[in-house]
């Protein structure tokens, strides 16, 4: 026989899961990585650094 399992746990689980990083990431806590190493940016003139989010895969560029 098989295994009964409630769906409701099933798919509040899961919902739980897929929410858990836009959620903090809607809220300004990204988890930044370094995307590249220092890339020279002609129109500023600077070394700068890419950053991407890997959570949300947003990218933010600082200069040095």
């Amino acid at each position: 026989m098989a295994d009964i399992i409630s769906l409701d746990k099933k798919r509040s689980d899961a919902q739980a899961k897929k929410a858990k990083g836009n959620t903090l990431c809607g809220n300004g806590h990204h988890k930044w990585r370094i995307e590249q190493g220092q890339v020279f940016d002609s129109k500023k003139g600077k070394l700068v650094t890419r950053y991407k989010c890997s959570r949300c895969g947003k990218v933010k560029v600082k200069a040095l």
